[in-house]
Formats: C-alpha cells, sequence, structure tokens
C-alpha cells in the first residue's frame, strides 16, 4: 500500500483527514464522515518505514522518544498536510490532515464584515475559538491574507506546525513553527516582543504563560491574534480569566477588559447539499461587554450580543437560524450545532411566523 497515493486520493475525493494505523484499514474523513479508504489493512512495519522516508530518520527518532509528534509535510502539487503521529494500542498511528493551499477569503468562508473591520484595529487581541475541524485556522488565514494585502506591516506567526504558507505581498510575513524555529510557544511569544513585529499570530494558547504574554503584547501596541478551544464568546472570556490564579483574577479582567478587540466562536455545520459552512458567533468589545468582563459577569455577556447588531454582533443562534431561513443547514442541523436549542427555537419561529404573515 502506497502512502502518498492515499494521500493524493483524499484531496481527490476533498476529504479532510487520513487516519492510518498499522495491521488496520486507512480511513478517510469526507465532508465530515469516516469511511474506508481500503479493504486491505496498511502493514504496520511498512507504515512506518514509508513515513520516516517522507519525514525523515529524526522525526520518527523525536516520535519514539515522546510517543507523540506533530509535523506539516508538503506533497508536491498536491497538498501540505498536518501530520499527528501516536501510538494505537503499541501500534503506529497516524492523522494526516490536507489543508487547502489556497487561502479563501472572508466572503468565501462565511463570516460576516463585522469580522473584517476588527482587523483594522492597531493593537488589541482577537480570538478564534471553536472545537476542532471548526475552521479557526483557516479563519486566522483569512485574516492574515486581507491584513498582508492590505496594509503595510510585520507579520509573525508562531505555529504548531505551519498549516497555510504566506508569502509577501505588501506586509512582510515570518512564520515560525514549535519544535522546528521554537521550543514552544511561550518562548517564541517572548521573543516575538523583540522582533519589531506589528501583528502576531498565536497558533494556540494553550497555557498560563502563552495567555499573559499574549495579552501583554496586544496591550503594549501589537494586534495579536490567537485560538481557544471553546464553544461561545462568554466561555472564552471564563477560559482565559480561570486559568490565572485567583489573586490575579482581578488584575486579568480589567487587562482584557481593554485589549480585547474581539471574540469569534465558530462551528462548521453539514449543509443541505452535503457541503459544510460556517455559523459563528460573534463578539465586539464596546463598553458594555468591558464592563461585564471587569466586573465578573460574563453570564450577561449573551444578551449584549443578541442586542448588538448594530456594532456587528450576532449569537451562535442568531447566526445558525439564518442559515436555516436561507435553506442553506437544516432545522435539525441548526438544533445539534446550538449552544442554546431553547433560544434558537424561539428565532425559527419567529422567521416561520414572518413568512406566514
Amino acid at each position: 500500500m502506497n502512502l502518498t497515493e492515499l494521500m493524493s486520493e483524499l484531496v481527490k475525493r476533498n476529504g479532510s483527514d487520513l487516519h492510518l494505523t498499522g495491521d488496520s484499514v486507512p480511513y478517510f474523513r469526507i465532508q465530515g464522515q469516516i469511511l474506508p479508504a481500503s479493504s486491505s489493512p496498511f502493514p504496520s512495519s511498512e507504515l512506518r518505514e514509508q513515513l520516516e522516508n517522507m519525514l525523515g530518520e529524526q522525526k520518527l527518532q523525536n516520535f519514539d522518544q515522546e510517543k507523540d509528534f506533530d509535523c506539516s509535510y508538503g506533497l508536491s502539487g498536491i497538498a501540505r498536510f498536518r501530520i499527528n503521529l501516536f501510538l494505537d494500542r503499541g501500534k503506529i498511528s497516524c492523522v494526516m490532515r490536507a489543508l487547502n493551499t489556497s487561502i479563501p477569503s472572508f466572503s468565501k468562508i462565511g463570516l460576516p464584515d463585522s469580522v473584517q473591520q476588527l482587523l483594522n484595529r492597531p493593537r488589541g487581541l482577537i480570538l478564534v475559538t471553536g472545537p476542532t475541524g471548526s475552521g479557526k485556522t483557516t479563519t486566522l488565514a483569512s485574516s492574515i491574507d486581507w491584513i498582508n494585502t492590505n496594509q503595510a506591516h510585520h507579520i509573525l506567526t508562531i505555529e504548531d506546525p505551519i498549516e497555510f504558507i504566506y508569502e509577501n505581498k505588501n506586509c512582510l510575513v515570518r512564520q515560525r513553527e514549535v519544535g522546528e524555529d521554537t521550543n514552544s510557544f511561550s518562548k517564541a511569544l517572548r521573543s516575538a516582543l523583540r522582533e519589531d513585529p506589528d501583528i502576531i499570530l498565536v497558533g494556540e494558547m494553550r497555557d498560563l504563560e502563552t495567555i499573559s504574554l499574549a495579552i501583554t503584547a496586544a496591550e503594549t501596541g501589537h494586534l495579536v491574534m490567537g485560538t481557544l478551544h471553546t464553544a461561545s464568546a462568554a466561555q472564552t472570556i471564563d477560559r482565559i480569566i480561570d486559568v490565572f490564579p485567583t489573586s490575579q483574577q482581578m488584575q486579568i479582567r480589567v487587562q482584557l477588559s481593554s485589549s480585547l478587540i474581539g471574540v469569534i466562536s465558530q462551528t462548521l455545520c453539514k449543509t443541505t447539499d452535503n457541503t459544510r459552512t460556517l455559523a459563528a458567533e460573534i463578539l465586539v468589545n464596546n463598553n458594555a461587554i468591558a464592563n461585564l468582563v471587569r466586573e465578573a459577569k460574563s453570564s450577561q455577556v449573551y444578551s449584549q450580543l443578541q442586542i448588538g447588531g448594530k456594532y456587528g454582533m450576532q449569537t451562535l443562534e442568531q447566526s445558525l437560524s439564518q442559515l436555516v431561513a436561507k435553506g442553506i443547514i437544516t432545522t435539525d442541523e441548526a438544533v445539534y450545532k446550538c449552544n442554546r436549542p431553547n433560544v434558537l427555537k424561539g428565532l425559527l419561529n419567529d422567521i416561520n411566523s414572518t413568512d406566514n404573515i
């Protein structure tokens, strides 16, 4: 069995992930569904040999030491892949995610114009959140590409691994990969403050030190963009605050209330024509939101999103209801993806009532 042929077939079928475990049948993920890629198992020794030929002996040695390993790989003329190596009951396994070679525009990925306006801010913190596979990296890539096209800045990215490759347009873009160019997000971010960036992209804000440095960078004149695995804007605020010791949380609330620009909490939904589309909750920081952050009243953030349309805000439920109204997704899919089913049902009832008038 040939690994590169499987990778090529995944891209040809517009799939997102290739799942491999030694001595087991390979699987594709296509439009969110897990499907067998072959009826024949991939021999464990052959899988390791082909991975070593592809990635190099040093990376496989690192994997042997750590038992887990992340990297990226470009299959010439086909696509780039984000690769995670791990062990499954002692057998070498991996997941290869196919990455888009072209960066989609804001309009193509389905984000409202209000998100683009956030990128015009000279400093502050923009967070893109959502579960794994919700398109966070693509949203960040679209953001960086828009800045690269429309502004003249120094952009520094810290990624694990590098997924999209940016060419210098109107901006100077430097990309650093954790494990290859730096030892950690926090170390790279600390160094970044001495490297004269205007915009800093932090691929993932995983720990207290990284989050603290990102907030500091946003306060000291940089536009910082990062990701978290949270499902809503309010949950994102709580997650950041809760990372810090209780004694520091009041100070962090004050810092975050002034440095936060906005939060994009997104998810991908299955469409009626079996593709996928994006639904997103958008928080834009204003005086009301900043007061709620300072006063530890994140439970009231949702109500501000509901009435904040003139500022470019929307709830996830409002986004989902609009997709249902346009016939892009089904009601069942919207209910499955929402955080507040009762709120969504109320919005859908309002839409149906208006249609019947």
